[in-house]
Protein backbone atom coordinates (compact mmCIF):
# COMPACT_ATOMS: atom_id res chain seq x y z
CA UNK A 1 0.00 0.00 0.00
CA UNK A 2 1.44 3.36 -0.52
CA UNK A 3 1.13 6.65 0.94
CA UNK A 4 -1.49 9.25 0.22
CA UNK A 5 0.83 11.28 -2.46
CA UNK A 6 0.77 14.91 -3.48
CA UNK A 7 0.61 15.44 -6.94
CA UNK A 8 3.65 18.17 -8.01
CA UNK A 9 2.36 19.02 -11.18
CA UNK A 10 0.96 18.14 -14.43
CA UNK A 11 2.68 16.76 -17.47
CA UNK A 12 1.26 18.70 -19.79
CA UNK A 13 1.56 22.56 -18.72
CA UNK A 14 1.25 26.13 -19.84
CA UNK A 15 3.68 29.21 -18.33
CA UNK A 16 3.16 32.32 -19.10
CA UNK A 17 6.78 34.74 -19.90
CA UNK A 18 6.09 38.33 -20.55
CA UNK A 19 8.27 39.92 -23.30
CA UNK A 20 8.84 43.51 -21.86
CA UNK A 21 10.09 45.05 -25.43
CA UNK A 22 12.43 47.73 -25.06
CA UNK A 23 10.51 51.45 -25.17
CA UNK A 24 11.61 53.24 -28.25
CA UNK A 25 11.58 56.53 -26.82
CA UNK A 26 15.52 57.46 -25.55
CA UNK A 27 15.48 57.10 -22.10
CA UNK A 28 12.34 55.01 -21.18
CA UNK A 29 12.30 51.14 -20.45
CA UNK A 30 9.76 48.58 -20.99
CA UNK A 31 6.63 47.80 -18.88
CA UNK A 32 5.40 43.88 -17.92
CA UNK A 33 2.24 42.58 -17.56
CA UNK A 34 1.18 39.09 -15.34
CA UNK A 35 3.51 36.81 -13.59
CA UNK A 36 3.76 33.42 -14.74
CA UNK A 37 1.51 30.57 -13.51
CA UNK A 38 0.48 27.05 -14.15
CA UNK A 39 -2.85 25.79 -15.31
CA UNK A 40 -3.43 22.76 -13.36
CA UNK A 41 -6.71 20.66 -13.04
CA UNK A 42 -9.45 20.76 -10.53
CA UNK A 43 -9.42 17.61 -8.90
CA UNK A 44 -11.16 17.07 -5.47
CA UNK A 45 -11.84 14.58 -2.52
CA UNK A 46 -15.08 13.13 -3.06
CA UNK A 47 -17.45 10.93 -0.12
CA UNK A 48 -18.97 8.02 -1.11
CA UNK A 49 -20.88 5.06 0.68
CA UNK A 50 -18.84 2.13 0.81
CA UNK A 51 -19.61 -1.67 1.18
CA UNK A 52 -16.95 -3.72 2.55
CA UNK A 53 -16.43 -7.78 3.22
CA UNK A 54 -13.85 -8.80 5.99
CA UNK A 55 -12.28 -11.93 5.32
CA UNK A 56 -14.54 -14.51 6.34
CA UNK A 57 -11.80 -16.17 8.90
CA UNK A 58 -12.55 -12.83 10.70
CA UNK A 59 -15.74 -13.39 11.86
CA UNK A 60 -17.79 -9.86 11.72
CA UNK A 61 -20.31 -8.84 9.17
CA UNK A 62 -19.83 -6.43 6.26
CA UNK A 63 -18.62 -2.97 7.21
CA UNK A 64 -21.01 0.37 5.54
CA UNK A 65 -18.72 3.09 5.80
CA UNK A 66 -17.71 6.28 3.90
CA UNK A 67 -14.93 6.07 1.52
CA UNK A 68 -12.42 9.40 0.99
CA UNK A 69 -10.90 9.09 -2.35
CA UNK A 70 -9.59 11.92 -5.10
CA UNK A 71 -8.52 10.77 -8.86
CA UNK A 72 -5.80 12.98 -9.95
CA UNK A 73 -4.06 12.95 -13.86
CA UNK A 74 -0.82 13.61 -15.48
CA UNK A 75 -2.29 14.96 -18.78
CA UNK A 76 -5.87 17.17 -18.19
CA UNK A 77 -5.83 18.07 -21.98
CA UNK A 78 -4.69 15.12 -23.62
CA UNK A 79 -5.10 14.18 -27.20
CA UNK A 80 -6.85 11.21 -28.70
CA UNK A 81 -4.26 8.26 -28.95
CA UNK A 82 -2.56 9.86 -26.37
CA UNK A 83 -1.84 7.49 -22.37
CA UNK A 84 -3.41 8.68 -19.20
CA UNK A 85 -1.79 8.13 -16.23
CA UNK A 86 -4.34 8.02 -13.59
CA UNK A 87 -3.65 7.76 -9.45
CA UNK A 88 -6.55 6.59 -7.45
CA UNK A 89 -5.55 8.01 -3.84
CA UNK A 90 -7.79 6.75 -0.49
CA UNK A 91 -7.13 9.17 2.18
CA UNK A 92 -9.78 7.37 4.64
CA UNK A 93 -10.60 3.72 3.64
CA UNK A 94 -14.19 2.69 4.80
CA UNK A 95 -12.92 -0.47 6.29
CA UNK A 96 -10.56 -1.46 8.91
CA UNK A 97 -8.20 -4.35 10.46
CA UNK A 98 -10.83 -6.36 11.49
CA UNK A 99 -9.27 -8.25 13.89
CA UNK A 100 -7.18 -7.83 17.52
CA UNK A 101 -3.78 -8.89 16.02
CA UNK A 102 -1.97 -5.68 14.82
CA UNK A 103 -0.83 -5.83 11.53
CA UNK A 104 3.21 -5.03 10.59
CA UNK A 105 4.95 -2.88 7.85
CA UNK A 106 4.63 -3.18 4.24
CA UNK A 107 1.89 -6.25 3.85
CA UNK A 108 -0.69 -4.00 2.08
CA UNK A 109 -1.12 -4.37 -1.56
CA UNK A 110 -4.02 -2.28 -2.63
CA UNK A 111 -6.09 -2.56 -6.44
CA UNK A 112 -9.15 -1.27 -7.40
CA UNK A 113 -11.08 0.48 -10.77
CA UNK A 114 -11.52 4.33 -11.54
CA UNK A 115 -14.69 4.62 -13.98
CA UNK A 116 -14.97 6.26 -16.70
CA UNK A 117 -17.88 8.50 -18.05
CA UNK A 118 -18.77 11.29 -20.88
CA UNK A 119 -17.06 11.30 -23.65
CA UNK A 120 -15.08 7.91 -23.26
CA UNK A 121 -16.55 5.52 -21.15
CA UNK A 122 -15.25 2.17 -19.36
CA UNK A 123 -12.79 1.45 -16.14
CA UNK A 124 -9.32 1.87 -15.99
CA UNK A 125 -7.82 -1.31 -13.83
CA UNK A 126 -5.06 0.53 -11.07
CA UNK A 127 -2.53 -1.08 -8.78
CA UNK A 128 -0.39 -0.04 -5.65
CA UNK A 129 2.62 -1.04 -4.52
CA UNK A 130 2.62 -3.54 -1.25
CA UNK A 131 4.01 -0.43 1.13
CA UNK A 132 2.40 0.75 4.09
CA UNK A 133 2.90 1.66 8.27
CA UNK A 134 1.86 -0.65 11.10
CA UNK A 135 -1.57 -1.06 11.45
CA UNK A 136 -2.78 -1.55 14.98
CA UNK A 137 -5.31 -4.45 16.11
CA UNK A 138 -8.85 -3.24 15.06
CA UNK A 139 -6.75 0.28 13.95
CA UNK A 140 -7.64 2.13 10.41
CA UNK A 141 -6.40 1.11 7.36
CA UNK A 142 -3.91 3.85 6.71
CA UNK A 143 -4.52 6.35 3.29
CA UNK A 144 -2.93 4.63 0.07
CA UNK A 145 -2.40 5.24 -3.65
CA UNK A 146 -2.95 3.15 -6.58
CA UNK A 147 -1.95 4.22 -10.44
CA UNK A 148 -3.29 2.67 -13.62
CA UNK A 149 -3.37 3.77 -17.28
CA UNK A 150 -5.96 4.09 -20.09
CA UNK A 151 -6.02 5.08 -23.96
CA UNK A 152 -8.06 8.37 -24.55
CA UNK A 153 -10.23 7.37 -27.53
CA UNK A 154 -12.69 9.53 -27.83
CA UNK A 155 -12.80 13.88 -27.81
CA UNK A 156 -14.64 15.31 -25.40
CA UNK A 157 -15.15 16.15 -21.94
CA UNK A 158 -14.39 12.68 -20.18
CA UNK A 159 -15.23 12.07 -16.05
CA UNK A 160 -13.23 9.93 -13.42
CA UNK A 161 -15.14 8.58 -10.60
CA UNK A 162 -13.53 6.61 -7.99
CA UNK A 163 -14.60 2.79 -8.25
CA UNK A 164 -14.64 -0.44 -5.99
CA UNK A 165 -11.40 -1.38 -4.37
CA UNK A 166 -10.11 -3.91 -2.53
CA UNK A 167 -7.39 -4.48 0.31
CA UNK A 168 -4.91 -8.16 -0.02
CA UNK A 169 -3.08 -8.25 2.89
CA UNK A 170 0.01 -11.45 3.21
CA UNK A 171 0.72 -11.36 6.97
CA UNK A 172 0.58 -14.90 7.96
CA UNK A 173 -1.97 -16.05 5.62
CA UNK A 174 -3.46 -14.20 2.00
CA UNK A 175 -6.68 -12.45 2.81
CA UNK A 176 -8.77 -9.89 0.98
CA UNK A 177 -10.62 -7.21 2.00
CA UNK A 178 -12.86 -5.93 -0.68
CA UNK A 179 -15.17 -2.52 -0.90
CA UNK A 180 -17.50 -1.79 -3.59
CA UNK A 181 -19.48 1.57 -3.91
CA UNK A 182 -22.74 1.31 -2.44
CA UNK A 183 -24.52 3.73 -4.82
CA UNK A 184 -22.65 3.59 -7.95
CA UNK A 185 -20.99 5.19 -9.94
CA UNK A 186 -19.52 7.97 -6.64
CA UNK A 187 -19.27 11.28 -7.46
CA UNK A 188 -16.57 12.80 -10.26
CA UNK A 189 -13.58 13.50 -9.18
CA UNK A 190 -11.63 14.76 -11.56
CA UNK A 191 -12.60 16.02 -15.39
CA UNK A 192 -9.96 15.86 -18.31
CA UNK A 193 -10.99 17.32 -21.68
CA UNK A 194 -9.98 15.44 -24.37
CA UNK A 195 -9.17 16.86 -28.19
CA UNK A 196 -8.94 15.50 -31.78
CA UNK A 197 -5.00 14.24 -33.14
CA UNK A 198 -5.51 13.35 -36.98
CA UNK A 199 -3.42 9.85 -37.68
CA UNK A 200 -2.34 9.17 -33.87
CA UNK A 201 -1.92 6.22 -32.62
CA UNK A 202 -5.76 5.11 -31.22
CA UNK A 203 -4.05 1.46 -30.46
CA UNK A 204 -4.98 0.75 -26.85
CA UNK A 205 -5.17 -2.52 -24.11
CA UNK A 206 -7.00 -3.03 -21.02
CA UNK A 207 -6.63 -5.86 -18.22
CA UNK A 208 -9.04 -8.44 -17.00
CA UNK A 209 -7.51 -8.07 -13.32
CA UNK A 210 -4.70 -5.53 -11.68
CA UNK A 211 -2.77 -8.17 -9.66
CA UNK A 212 -2.05 -11.77 -9.59
CA UNK A 213 0.06 -14.14 -7.69
CA UNK A 214 2.76 -15.17 -9.89
CA UNK A 215 1.70 -18.51 -12.68
CA UNK A 216 -1.84 -16.47 -12.99
CA UNK A 217 -2.72 -15.71 -16.33
CA UNK A 218 -4.37 -12.18 -16.88
CA UNK A 219 -6.42 -11.14 -19.78
CA UNK A 220 -5.15 -8.52 -21.49
CA UNK A 221 -8.10 -6.86 -24.40
CA UNK A 222 -7.02 -4.90 -27.27
CA UNK A 223 -8.56 -2.86 -29.55
CA UNK A 224 -7.55 -0.52 -32.54
CA UNK A 225 -4.43 -2.64 -34.13
CA UNK A 226 -3.96 -3.10 -37.51
CA UNK A 227 -6.28 -5.58 -38.43
CA UNK A 228 -4.81 -9.65 -39.31
CA UNK A 229 -1.57 -8.47 -37.67
CA UNK A 230 0.98 -10.24 -35.46
CA UNK A 231 0.95 -8.49 -31.57
CA UNK A 232 3.41 -8.95 -29.02
CA UNK A 233 1.92 -9.14 -25.76
CA UNK A 234 4.77 -8.82 -22.80
CA UNK A 235 5.49 -8.04 -19.36
CA UNK A 236 7.18 -4.84 -18.35
CA UNK A 237 9.68 -3.89 -15.22
CA UNK A 238 10.34 0.04 -15.82
CA UNK A 239 10.77 0.15 -19.36
CA UNK A 240 12.76 -2.93 -19.71
CA UNK A 241 10.45 -5.75 -21.04
CA UNK A 242 10.22 -9.08 -18.62
CA UNK A 243 10.24 -12.91 -19.59
CA UNK A 244 6.62 -12.73 -19.16
CA UNK A 245 5.31 -12.86 -23.06
CA UNK A 246 3.53 -13.77 -26.11
CA UNK A 247 1.92 -13.46 -29.72
CA UNK A 248 -1.67 -13.04 -30.77
CA UNK A 249 -3.11 -12.40 -33.97
CA UNK A 250 -5.94 -9.43 -34.24
CA UNK A 251 -9.36 -10.25 -35.67
CA UNK A 252 -10.46 -8.63 -38.87
CA UNK A 253 -11.20 -5.21 -36.67
CA UNK A 254 -8.08 -4.47 -35.35
CA UNK A 255 -8.92 -6.58 -31.49
CA UNK A 256 -7.52 -9.29 -29.73
CA UNK A 257 -7.97 -11.09 -25.88
CA UNK A 258 -4.86 -13.08 -24.87
CA UNK A 259 -4.50 -14.80 -21.64
CA UNK A 260 -0.87 -14.00 -20.92
CA UNK A 261 0.60 -15.98 -17.87
CA UNK A 262 2.88 -13.73 -15.43
CA UNK A 263 5.85 -15.59 -13.63
CA UNK A 264 8.34 -13.08 -13.46
CA UNK A 265 7.80 -11.31 -9.97
CA UNK A 266 9.36 -7.74 -12.10
CA UNK A 267 7.00 -7.06 -13.94
CA UNK A 268 4.99 -3.80 -12.80
CA UNK A 269 3.04 -3.62 -16.34
CA UNK A 270 1.93 -4.95 -19.65
CA UNK A 271 1.79 -3.42 -23.54
CA UNK A 272 1.80 -4.71 -26.35
CA UNK A 273 3.09 -3.92 -30.01
CA UNK A 274 3.31 -4.53 -33.48
CA UNK A 275 6.28 -5.35 -35.03
CA UNK A 276 9.55 -7.07 -33.43
CA UNK A 277 10.54 -4.22 -31.03
CA UNK A 278 8.29 -1.87 -29.00
CA UNK A 279 7.44 1.06 -30.88
CA UNK A 280 4.91 4.28 -28.92
CA UNK A 281 3.42 4.48 -32.58
CA UNK A 282 2.34 0.81 -33.14
CA UNK A 283 2.11 -0.25 -29.61
CA UNK A 284 0.11 0.65 -26.32
CA UNK A 285 0.39 0.70 -22.41
CA UNK A 286 2.09 0.25 -20.20
CA UNK A 287 -0.94 -0.59 -18.13
CA UNK A 288 0.01 -1.39 -14.67
CA UNK A 289 0.29 -4.80 -12.66
CA UNK A 290 1.12 -5.81 -9.59
CA UNK A 291 2.77 -9.46 -8.81
CA UNK A 292 1.25 -10.87 -5.45
CA UNK A 293 4.65 -12.80 -4.61
CA UNK A 294 2.64 -15.23 -1.96
CA UNK A 295 6.01 -17.41 -1.68
CA UNK A 296 6.98 -18.49 2.28
CA UNK A 297 9.55 -16.95 3.25
CA UNK A 298 12.34 -19.04 4.79
CA UNK A 299 12.65 -19.83 8.54
CA UNK A 300 14.80 -16.76 10.16
CA UNK A 301 14.76 -14.85 7.27
CA UNK A 302 13.28 -11.16 6.40
CA UNK A 303 11.94 -10.40 2.63
CA UNK A 304 13.43 -6.89 1.49
CA UNK A 305 10.96 -4.92 -1.18
CA UNK A 306 12.20 -1.93 -3.21
CA UNK A 307 9.90 0.21 -5.73
CA UNK A 308 11.41 3.40 -8.12
CA UNK A 309 8.18 5.00 -8.54
CA UNK A 310 7.04 7.03 -11.47
CA UNK A 311 6.87 10.40 -11.21
CA UNK A 312 6.01 13.85 -13.02
CA UNK A 313 6.90 15.71 -16.75
CA UNK A 314 7.25 19.05 -15.02
CA UNK A 315 8.56 22.75 -15.72
CA UNK A 316 10.03 25.56 -13.66
CA UNK A 317 11.50 29.26 -15.10
CA UNK A 318 13.87 31.23 -13.84
CA UNK A 319 11.55 34.47 -13.96
CA UNK A 320 8.57 36.00 -15.90
CA UNK A 321 9.82 39.28 -17.29
CA UNK A 322 12.63 39.74 -20.40
CA UNK A 323 13.73 43.29 -20.50
CA UNK A 324 14.84 43.97 -24.57
CA UNK A 325 17.30 46.34 -25.31
CA UNK A 326 16.50 49.59 -26.85
CA UNK A 327 16.24 50.88 -30.05
CA UNK A 328 16.17 54.61 -31.25
CA UNK A 329 12.83 56.04 -33.03
CA UNK A 330 13.69 56.56 -36.54
CA UNK A 331 16.78 53.68 -36.83
CA UNK A 332 14.92 50.54 -35.56
CA UNK A 333 16.34 47.68 -35.49
CA UNK A 334 17.06 44.91 -33.35
CA UNK A 335 15.56 44.68 -29.78
CA UNK A 336 17.40 41.62 -28.11
CA UNK A 337 17.07 39.88 -24.77
CA UNK A 338 17.71 36.33 -22.92
CA UNK A 339 14.66 33.83 -22.44
CA UNK A 340 14.80 33.17 -18.65
CA UNK A 341 16.18 29.27 -17.97
CA UNK A 342 13.27 26.99 -18.16
CA UNK A 343 14.07 23.74 -16.15
CA UNK A 344 12.20 20.33 -17.31
CA UNK A 345 12.23 17.56 -15.32
CA UNK A 346 10.95 14.39 -17.36
CA UNK A 347 10.55 11.43 -14.49
CA UNK A 348 8.12 9.57 -15.82
CA UNK A 349 10.50 6.84 -16.45
CA UNK A 350 8.80 5.90 -19.45
CA UNK A 351 8.95 5.32 -22.98
CA UNK A 352 7.65 8.77 -24.02
CA UNK A 353 9.55 12.05 -25.10
CA UNK A 354 8.55 15.15 -24.41
CA UNK A 355 8.20 18.81 -26.56
CA UNK A 356 8.00 22.75 -25.25
CA UNK A 357 7.23 24.71 -27.46
CA UNK A 358 6.34 28.82 -27.38
CA UNK A 359 3.89 31.30 -29.32
CA UNK A 360 3.62 34.88 -29.11
CA UNK A 361 1.08 38.02 -29.52
CA UNK A 362 1.10 40.87 -30.79
CA UNK A 363 3.93 43.31 -28.71
CA UNK A 364 1.06 46.49 -28.00
CA UNK A 365 2.37 49.96 -27.29
CA UNK A 366 0.13 53.72 -26.38
CA UNK A 367 0.29 54.13 -30.29
CA UNK A 368 0.42 50.92 -32.08
CA UNK A 369 2.02 47.10 -32.84
CA UNK A 370 4.88 45.43 -33.80
CA UNK A 371 3.24 41.98 -35.11
CA UNK A 372 4.21 38.41 -33.29
CA UNK A 373 5.87 37.57 -36.54
CA UNK A 374 8.92 40.55 -35.64
CA UNK A 375 10.12 38.05 -32.83
CA UNK A 376 12.68 35.42 -33.70
CA UNK A 377 14.63 33.33 -30.98
CA UNK A 378 17.71 31.01 -31.39
CA UNK A 379 17.16 28.05 -28.98
CA UNK A 380 20.18 26.16 -26.85
CA UNK A 381 19.28 23.08 -24.70
CA UNK A 382 21.51 21.07 -22.17
CA UNK A 383 21.01 17.73 -20.39
CA UNK A 384 22.09 16.97 -16.82
CA UNK A 385 24.76 14.28 -16.90
CA UNK A 386 23.38 10.52 -16.35
CA UNK A 387 19.88 11.56 -18.29
CA UNK A 388 18.53 8.74 -20.31
CA UNK A 389 17.16 10.94 -22.84
CA UNK A 390 19.78 14.10 -24.66
CA UNK A 391 18.16 17.63 -25.44
CA UNK A 392 17.37 19.00 -28.82
CA UNK A 393 17.34 22.73 -29.06
CA UNK A 394 14.29 24.15 -31.80
CA UNK A 395 15.59 25.83 -34.83
CA UNK A 396 16.18 29.29 -34.90
CA UNK A 397 13.87 31.28 -36.57
CA UNK A 398 10.74 33.11 -36.36
CA UNK A 399 8.42 32.09 -33.18
CA UNK A 400 5.25 33.90 -34.13
CA UNK A 401 1.60 33.87 -33.15
CA UNK A 402 1.73 30.35 -34.99
CA UNK A 403 4.31 29.03 -32.42
CA UNK A 404 7.91 26.99 -32.85
CA UNK A 405 9.81 24.25 -30.93
CA UNK A 406 11.86 25.38 -27.93
CA UNK A 407 13.14 22.24 -27.69
CA UNK A 408 12.32 18.37 -27.14
CA UNK A 409 13.82 14.52 -26.78
CA UNK A 410 13.16 12.08 -28.54
CA UNK A 411 10.58 8.43 -27.51
CA UNK A 412 12.93 5.74 -26.99
CA UNK A 413 12.69 2.33 -24.73
CA UNK A 414 13.73 4.51 -21.28
CA UNK A 415 13.16 8.30 -21.77
CA UNK A 416 13.55 10.67 -18.91
CA UNK A 417 16.25 13.29 -17.26
CA UNK A 418 16.56 17.04 -16.31
CA UNK A 419 17.50 19.39 -19.04
CA UNK A 420 17.81 23.20 -18.70
CA UNK A 421 16.17 25.38 -21.78
CA UNK A 422 17.41 28.91 -23.19
CA UNK A 423 17.26 31.07 -25.90
CA UNK A 424 18.32 34.33 -27.53
CA UNK A 425 15.23 36.53 -28.34
CA UNK A 426 15.29 39.09 -31.28
CA UNK A 427 12.09 41.52 -32.01
CA UNK A 428 12.65 43.46 -35.63
CA UNK A 429 11.27 46.76 -34.63
CA UNK A 430 10.18 49.10 -37.78
CA UNK A 431 12.35 52.19 -38.06
CA UNK A 432 9.56 54.71 -37.30
CA UNK A 433 7.72 52.53 -34.76
CA UNK A 434 6.20 55.09 -32.41
CA UNK A 435 7.73 55.74 -29.38
CA UNK A 436 6.35 54.20 -25.98
CA UNK A 437 6.82 50.91 -24.25
CA UNK A 438 5.50 47.57 -26.09
CA UNK A 439 4.82 44.60 -24.42
CA UNK A 440 4.01 40.89 -25.55
CA UNK A 441 3.20 37.65 -24.00
CA UNK A 442 5.13 34.15 -24.94
CA UNK A 443 3.34 31.24 -23.63
CA UNK A 444 5.26 27.76 -23.53
CA UNK A 445 3.65 24.90 -23.67
CA UNK A 446 5.12 21.58 -22.44
CA UNK A 447 3.74 18.17 -23.39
Amino acid sequence: MAHSRTRTGTRRQRWTAVLGAAALAVAAGGALAAPAGALTTASQAVDFPTHCVPPPIAGIPPIDGTTTAEITVDKPTPKVGETVTVTYTVTKPAASNPVDLALPADIMTPTGKVVLGGAQTGAVTVAGPKKNDPVPGKGSFPPFSMTGTFTVTEPGSITLSPGDYNIHTSYLMELDTPCTVTNPPAPVSETITASEQPGANERNISLGTASGAPGVRVTVTGAKFTPLAEVTVVGRAGAAETADRMTVTTDSEGGFAARLMVNDKATTGIVAYEGAAWDPEKGAGPAAYTVIDDTPQPPNSQKLDAAVMAGELSMTQAGDSVQLSSVNFGQGGAATGDLKTVTVKDFRGGPAGWSLTGKVTDFTGPDGSIGAGQLSWTPACTTKAGSPSTCVPGSAGTVGSGGATLASTPNGTLTGGEFTVDAKVSLNVPAFTAPGAYAGVLTLTLS
